[in-house]
């Protein structure tokens, strides 16, 4: 008799399960009845069941027992999850298979197992039975999907693709499906990719998920779509035809050397494509151009688009035919699964002469003209003008002559070139050069015009001799070489020379005695005054012209009678303060009570100086005052006519304005007369009536001197 080496107890006999309830469990008692150590296993048959559902309706914990001595017990415990055979009620015999391996025995055990009529629907199954498709864009692919019923019921399921796009199924992206119980169902979703450049080239995870009406949990499966590369590049040059310069090819355009090209590469597959150029220019050319593409290469996504420059560089020539130029440009991408529409672009360029034909056929003829005005050093040419700001202006007695003083260290006198032409000639070339220092003002002697008289940087006052004009001047003197001279001034009888300094010193210097000094220079004046602000400006005023009027910082207007030697102050409205000054004052020969005034914020004043010159206690009349003459910037400078009728003025808008006055020395009109405007300030002008014209000269920021001419009887002053 054989001896039964497990010992195996269930803890019951029947056992009741309702699918879509509760589990049903029952425990399982096996001793090792051997002698050895030995572990355990279980498994349930269930009598007529299927493959269909396997072992997934029943669990066991735990699923295999540790090793055993001889006479201890193992217990399993045994849920029932699922009907073994699919929708199936009533009664069937499942049987307990418990074994050993070490024991090579096994125990078998009958339970009744009684299924009951479902509470509701189990969920079901999906299936993909293909689960990865591979293609390219534009490519149609067909999900096939599977479900299984395993419950006792008839449901229904909702299946829908996540992760891919919407718009990629043909026949919609959900389908319904009514699967009877324990039964299987099968549907396919139609998919089709766009074009390449809005499906890159990768693995798309997908699922398809089943959803229930009746609030069961979804169930799913997983999915890949490969998407492989495909598409092309597009690669267009624009345009194909340049010329350097590229418009007016007429004009010598010195610096015009090059070109450009745009290089446009347009990206239609789904890879990002790194695109580089590649030139090559046609070898019949022995003289070769430069080129250079920026940047090196481009990094293009699928649909985007990006534009290259191909800069080719020529020195050109001077004189000669126009150069034509071939080359060829290719695009080059590394991805040899991808290809490139016209890949190969030729270009054309044209090279044009710095000199046009027409312009080298004129070049003869210029050439020699130019060599002519340079050998006769005409009184036209440039290159004996000044060579930096021009810093003041003024005509002679009878207007047929100026003079003119700059940052350049020079002084040259002019010759007024006829009143139809309105240009300024230089005199026979005569000038002073690289006197010592920039000269801020020249004046001319009222007495015989003979001699001039210029102001330094350096605080030096030198007199020359603008009749023969020798290499050293008459005479020099200074007070103080660190005290730069700001302002100059005559007597009337041209016997006192006034000069006004930046310290606040202005000094009176007895010029007969300077001009007779056999030594040419002259160490002390015979008075000075300290005005305790910087001077700027000097103009002698009154009937008897003993008396100097002083302006300078902080608006300060102030008046010396020389001759008795007072000194009083002029209110001057607005007050100013230490950015501010009076720049310019002029008194006319004929009206030498007429006081006009320009300060460095742009107003205009014109006095009459009567009722303050006979008694210093009163204010000076102000006859007219206007600040919008030069839209509000800095006047540099004020002059008016011999007669008192016109007044002339510049400033930092960088124009020439003329004012005509009236009798009593107001603006007739409110709106001045714009003679001229240039592209940097006027520094100083002057004006001089000669028979029925009216002359205007002006020293402007650009080194220039200009005059301009205007008809009298079109310009009425002194109206009354």
């Amino acid at each position: 008799m054989a001896v039964n080496l497990v010992n195996t107890k269930i803890s019951t006999q029947v056992l009741n399960f309702q699918p879509g309830g509760s589990p049903a469990s029952f425990d399982v008692t096996v001793v090792n009845e051997s002698d050895q150590f030995a572990s355990f296993q279980i498994e349930i048959i269930a009598a007529g069941g299927g493959e269909s559902l396997g072992t997934n309706w029943y669990s066991i914990k735990p699923a295999v027992s540790a090793k055993n001595p001889p006479g201890d017990s193992t217990k399993f415990e045994v849920t029932i999850t699922n009907t073994p055979v699919v929708g199936f009620i009533g009664k069937m015999n499942l049987i307990v298979r418990i074994f050993s391996l070490e024991l090579r025995d096994e125990d078998r055990q009958l339970l009744r197992l009684i299924v009951e009529a479902g509470v509701g629907a189990v969920p079901m199954q999906v299936e993909l039975p293909i689960r990865e498709f591979t293609t390219q864009p534009q490519g149609t692919i067909e999900i096939p999907v599977r479900v299984f019923n395993p419950s006792q019921l008839p449901a229904s399921v909702s299946l829908k693709p996540m992760g891919l796009k919407p718009q990629w199924f043909i026949n919609g992206d959900e389908k319904l499906l009514s699967v009877p119980p324990g039964n299987k169902a099968e549907t396919s979703f139609l998919c089709q990719l766009p074009i390449a450049e809005e499906v890159p080239s990768q693995a798309y995870p997908f699922t398809i998920e089943a959803n229930y009406p009746n609030g069961l949990p979804s169930s799913s499966r997983e999915g890949i779509v490969n998407v492989t590369p495909a598409g092309f590049v597009d690669f267009q040059c624009t345009p194909e035809k340049q010329q350097i310069p590229a418009s007016r090819p007429w004009l010598p355009q010195l610096k015009v050397n090059y070109t450009t090209y745009q290089l446009e590469c347009k990206n239609h597959s789904n890879l990002q494509q790194k695109v580089s150029i590649e030139v090559k220019e046609d070898e019949e050319n022995k003289r070769k151009c430069f080129w250079e593409v920026h940047p090196e290469f481009v990094e293009v996504n699928p649909g985007e688009s990006k534009t290259l420059q191909l800069l080719i560089s020529k020195r050109r020539q001077w004189l000669g035919q126009k150069q034509k130029r071939a080359f060829k440009v290719k695009a080059i991408v590394p991805d040899n699964r991808v290809n490139i529409n016209d890949e190969n672009q030729y270009l054309q360029l044209i090279i044009h002469p710095i000199l046009h034909p027409w312009l080298q056929m004129g070049l003869g003829c210029l050439l020699l003209y130019l060599l002519w005005y340079i050998s006769w050093l005409n009184p036209d040419n440039p290159f004996f003008g000044h060579r930096d700001a021009v810093t003041f202006v003024q005509f002679n007695g009878v207007g047929d002559r100026a003079v003119s003083s700059s940052q350049d260290q020079s002084i040259i006198r002019w010759n007024i070139a006829g009143f139809t032409n309105p240009l300024v000639n230089q005199d026979d070339g005569r000038m002073a050069r690289k006197i010592g220092k920039s000269v801020r003002i020249v004046r001319y002697k009222p007495v015989g015009n003979d001699v001039v008289a210029a102001g330094l940087e350096n605080g030096e006052i030198q007199i020359w001799d603008v009749l023969g004009w020798t290499k050293k001047p008459k005479a020099t003197f200074s007070l103080n070489k660190a005290d730069r001279v700001l302002g100059l001034e005559f007597s009337q009888d041209s016997h006192f020379l006034f000069s006004g300094h930046g310290s606040g010193l202005v000094v009176q210097w007895d010029l007969n005695s300077a001009l007779l000094d056999d030594e040419k220079t002259l160490e002390k004046p015979i008075n000075y005054k300290d005005v305790k602000f910087p001077v700027y400006t000097l103009a002698t005023v009154g009937q008897d012209k003993q008396n100097l009027v002083i302006g300078g910082r902080y608006n300060n207007l102030v008046i010396w009678n020389f001759s008795q030697d007072k000194l009083w102050k002029i209110p001057y409205n607005p007050p100013g303060s230490q950015n501010d000054y009076i720049v310019s004052l002029n008194s006319p020969e004929y009206k030498p009570h007429l006081l006009a005034t320009a300060d460095n914020r742009g107003q205009i004043t014109l006095w009459n100086m009567n009722q303050c010159l006979k008694n210093s206690n009163n204010q000076c009349q102000i006859l007219d005052k206007w600040s919008d003459g030069h839209g509000g910037k800095a006047v540099r400078s004020v002059a008016l006519s011999r007669d008192g009728c016109y007044l002339a003025s510049g400033g930092d808008d960088n124009r020439v304005m003329l004012w005509s006055l009236t009798q009593a020395g107001r603006r007739i009109s409110p709106v001045g007369q714009e003679i001229r405007k240039e592209k940097q300030r006027f520094n100083s002008v002057d004006v001089k009536v000669v028979k029925n014209k009216i002359l205007i000269i002006s020293g402007n920021e650009d080194n220039k001197v200009r005059l301009d001419i205007r008809d009298l009887n079109k310009n009425v002053g002194c109206k009354q």
